[in-house]
């Protein structure tokens, strides 16, 4: 595990940086918004018919939670930590902030577990998020908070991405990501991964293994688990940026929120991880109320991952000192 006492800092809060970090995911304080009237808002319509029908899928299906038996909620559950585990310690730790490195075993896994999850590739995911966090709540923010919790939530999605987002996005240099062949094998074969490990690998194990009706495995592991993923990590752009304390930095929005922590499997120390991104655990607390840690470090214990970046405790006590708002504890 790598330790780091870089002096080089953020603007946003001046959270250090080590040598080993993309510069794309650390905030960029020289953004200025552009004069003028803003763009118009342009509905996606397809968006908002699917989303509307996945979520009134996910109600049904957790109408149909009694009549499933007890393999098939436990295959639900297994469903949603694979589905959670390519978001959270695939496209945001490993692939988005370079927080840690993981064989190729590893990441054909999370690739495939990325794909259940269907937020879009791998590629795509990453690139947004570090727009969003070099221009974190500002117009090239994808999800920028600042325009209320239901945008930073799932109305980003409804919407035509800001100008602004698209045109910072196309900036940003993407080499590793370019470089990466898993990364872009998963891309060109997104949308037909998407097909077999979202929806039917879900419906069909039931089915096979223990007679579970297609209905019932199509609505509970396929549609309302897929669902539940989604608000999860949706959770983490609305609720974590603007409910919880700030102990690191009290002048940005993103908080410690420890609902989050637990519905996003070690999400929600968002305050700790806008001030250090890089930092593989995204807590000063390791594994507590946080799957993910737990599960990048089962992985460096095997041999399937190495090189953790982690924030001196030294570090992170000066700085919560310095920024913090006064609620910082050290357990």
């Amino acid at each position: 595990m790598t330790e780091t006492t870089n002096p080089n800092k953020q603007q946003n809060g001046d959270a250090v940086m080590p040598e080993t970090s993309t510069r794309d995911d650390v905030f960029d304080d020289s953004y200025k918004a552009k004069e003028g009237p803003k763009p118009p808002m342009r509905l996606v319509w397809r968006n908002i018919i699917l989303m509307f029908l996945l979520h009134t899928g996910a109600l049904y299906g957790l109408m149909l939670v009694p009549s499933a038996s007890a393999l098939t909620l436990a295959w639900t559950a297994l469903c949603f930590l694979l589905s959670a585990l390519g978001i959270t310690a695939g496209a945001h730790r490993l692939w988005s902030h370079k927080s840690y490195k993981a064989s190729t075993p590893l990441r054909v896994f999370l690739a495939l577990a990325n794909s259940m999850a269907f937020q879009n590739d791998i590629y795509e995911w990453a690139r947004d998020h570090r727009v969003h966090h070099k221009y974190s709540e500002t117009d090239a923010d994808p999800h920028n908070a600042m325009r209320g919790f239901f945008f930073a939530h799932i109305g980003w999605l409804l919407v035509r991405k800001h100008p602004e987002v698209i045109e910072k996005g196309k900036k940003l240099e993407l080499t590793d990501l370019k470089a990466d062949k898993v990364v872009m094998f998963q891309k060109k074969y997104y949308k037909l991964s998407v097909v077999l490990l979202c929806f039917l690998v879900p419906m069909l194990v039931p089915w096979y293994l223990w007679d579970e009706s297609l209905w019932v495995g199509y609505f509970i592991p396929g549609l309302m688990r897929y669902a539940l993923v989604l608000n999860a990590t949706w959770l983490v752009n609305s609720a974590a940026h603007m409910w919880g304390n700030r102990p690191y930095d009290r002048n940005i929005n993103p908080s410690e929120n420890r609902f989050v922590a637990f519905s996003a499997i070690g999400e929600g120390f968002h305050n700790y991880h806008h001030t250090f991104p890089f930092d593989y655990a995204t807590s000063e607390f390791g594994v507590k109320l946080n799957i993910t840690t737990a599960f990048i470090d089962l992985m460096c214990f095997l041999g399937l991952a190495k090189d953790c970046k982690r924030v001196s405790r030294d570090l992170v006590s000066a700085r919560a000192q310095r920024t913090g708002d006064g609620s910082h504890k050290t357990g």
